[in-house]
């Protein structure tokens, strides 16, 4: 059996079920509207407490219809910093547990970070709870459940009636489990992942689960690694817990002495933003996006040989672009390749020495006459530019720089400023003015065509989307 601090059964200890109503889904930009904690322990109800809060801030209508909180009721209610000596006592001493804990924990760990206090404590998540316990029964929200085990619930939506139903929902596991299996569920989805000793325990609890980019400091502030993540919480802690088996990891964990993150609205800024800071800081353990020479091949219509071309601009109007490369060998060797793939000329392409007869692969069978005027050229090139299609380069579609827009799950806005495939910067959307003071904050990653940006936005960037504006504009 696993047992508690006081060697009694997890499911028995010192319990607080808490629900919190926000003005939205993020800590850092939304507040506490409504919070309520119901205790209990060995499985009976101890006390209740509930309070509407002022957020300082206005509800929005969304956030009024879903909950019925409106911004009458919580003028002349409390601020955070007001409760925040009660709240803290209520919760001293007792596992945290809630519904998706990390969005109620991280939402208190804020308030009370604004209010001058540190706060922690262990944590408990039900959906994760049930999936473990009920793995095979669907889905797992609180009104699934609700309907799934017959609780009954006040008001959905509203702080006290939804922190009652996580009791009743205690209650039901230990009354339906053993004590011993419910107990090793509680500690499997409870389980903390180890840190370094030389990083603060809070690290854990402050990681936002959001997509972003992480950057790890080793000793004297020396950047030792960049990344990127959908889920900067769950990526950066699965380094620690890879460290055991993985050499990097081990690695970078050894050396490791700081963490810093930031927040992108979507995986398109995170991505940007990480070619970006591999490029210009070039971190010690990162062996891509390191920028450098890229190299393309322009093909005409002539039948005239390729022209190898150096990208440290725009790519040229009026010609056809195939491919990038690190370097003018790579694009050689590539060329070489897809010319014998396809009995195409070496020497027409200006691959092979010489200015008359026929060429050596045309011998062999392996050439289709080009050389010798069997294949006309204009024929050649058009088989060519055929064979080289799929890594032909697109064209800046439009007149000038655009702004792309990314949206979280979270309701975060992202304005992401981009011109001839060069990233600029991003803007976030609250603070754009028509005055556009941004503006001088944007500035390209290199002087001229940015490889990696390219391929990034190519991936998302698709013909006839609506989320896009010129730049500047009003947005």
């Amino acid at each position: 059996m696993t047992l508690g601090e006081d060697d009694s059964p997890l499911a028995d200890g010192a319990i607080a079920f808490v629900d919190v109503e926000t003005t939205g889904g993020h800590p850092v930009w939304h507040r506490i509207a409504e919070i309520a904690i119901v205790a209990m322990r060995a499985g009976e109800i101890e006390w209740e407490w509930r309070s509407l809060v002022n957020p300082g801030t206005r509800i929005p209508p969304s956030i009024e219809r879903l909950t019925g909180i409106t911004q009458d009721m919580v003028q002349d209610a409390p601020r955070f910093e007001d409760l925040a000596d009660e709240i803290a006592a209520r919760l001293a001493q007792r596992r945290f547990v809630a519904h998706n804990v990390r969005f109620d924990y991280g939402f208190v760990r804020a308030e009370m970070r604004r209010a001058g206090r540190k706060f922690s404590a262990p944590l408990t998540c039900t959906v994760r709870l049930s999936r473990d316990l009920y793995h095979d029964t669907g889905r797992h929200n609180l009104d699934s459940i609700i309907e799934r085990l017959g609780l009954t619930c006040g008001s959905r939506h509203r702080a006290l009636p939804d922190a009652q139903v996580l009791a009743q929902l205690w209650q039901r596991l230990r009354a339906g489990w053993p004590t011993a299996t419910l107990d090793a569920a509680i500690q499997r989805v409870s389980r903390r992942p180890l840190l370094p000793s030389h990083l603060s325990p809070d690290l854990i609890d402050d990681l936002p689960e959001s997509a972003g980019v992480y950057r790890f400091f080793g000793e004297g502030g020396a950047l030792i690694y960049v990344g990127k993540a959908n889920n900067l919480r769950e990526r950066v802690l699965g380094h620690f817990m890879g460290a055991s088996r993985d050499a990097k990891s081990q690695r970078l964990t050894s050396q490791l002495r700081r963490i810093e993150w930031t927040e992108t609205a979507g995986e398109l800024g995170a991505l940007l933003l990480e070619s970006r800071l591999v490029r210009e800081l070039e971190p010690v353990y990162n062996r891509r996006l390191r920028g450098g020479d890229a190299y393309t091949w322009l093909v005409d219509d002539t039948g005239l040989a390729p022209q190898l071309h150096q990208l440290d601009g725009p790519i040229p109007l009026g010609v056809d672009a195939f491919g990038i490369y690190r370097s003018a060998r790579q694009a050689k060797t590539a060329l070489v390749n897809i010319a014998r793939d396809h009995k195409c000329c070496l020497r027409v392409l200006g691959l092979e020495a010489g200015d008359t007869g026929s060429c050596f692969a045309y011998q062999v069978g392996r050439c289709a006459g080009a050389c010798v005027g069997k294949e006309p050229l204009a024929r050649h090139s058009a088989r060519l530019k055929l064979h080289l299609a799929a890594l032909k380069l697109r064209l800046w579609p439009y007149q000038g720089p655009v702004a792309v827009e990314e949206i979280s799950a979270l309701g975060i806005r992202h304005w992401h400023v981009i011109d001839g495939w060069q990233y600029l910067g991003t803007v976030v959307a609250d603070e754009f003015d028509q005055s556009n003071e941004l503006t001088p904050r944007l500035h390209p990653a290199t002087d001229g065509f940015d490889a990696d940006a390219y391929r990034i936005l190519c991936r998302h960037l698709k013909p006839g989307a609506r989320n896009f504006r010129p730049w500047p504009s009003s947005i």
